[in-house]
């Protein structure tokens, strides 16, 4: 006696094909997305302002700006830590995006099978 299953429990030649073409598709939209994330780019600032950076999507920063005021030849950890903290959260605020956009295209797929996207 054969069992006869439902149309959508049999992995056949078409219904692989189709989900190796959404594969390839959404692969294709990571591809471009991932390029134009690489072009945007960030203004960041730090220390109520008195540091602005700027950062593209690649995580290169393009330039930085640092206001006369918090710099002080005898407080150099301070001018140091405000940088540091200007640098980490242009990161953060490059790689935050570059997630929720990716997330949008892979469905969270991307967690379940990294480095495809």
């Amino acid at each position: 006696m054969k069992a006869r299953l439902p149309k959508e429990y049999t992995a056949g030649p078409s219904s692989m094909q189709g989900m190796l073409k959404q594969a390839q598709k959404m692969q294709e939209q990571a591809a471009q997305l991932q390029a134009e994330l690489e072009a945007r780019e960030y203004d960041i600032k730090a220390g109520g302002g008195v540091v602005a950076l700027k950062i593209n999507g690649k995580k290169e920063v393009l330039s930085l700006e640092i206001s006369p005021e918090i710099v002080d030849p005898d407080d150099i950890e301070t001018l140091s830590d405000v940088i540091v903290a200007a640098v980490n959260e242009a990161i953060k605020t490059v790689e935050t995006d570059a997630a929720n956009e990716m997330s949008k295209i892979t469905g969270g797929m991307g967690a379940m099978m990294p480095g495809l996207f």
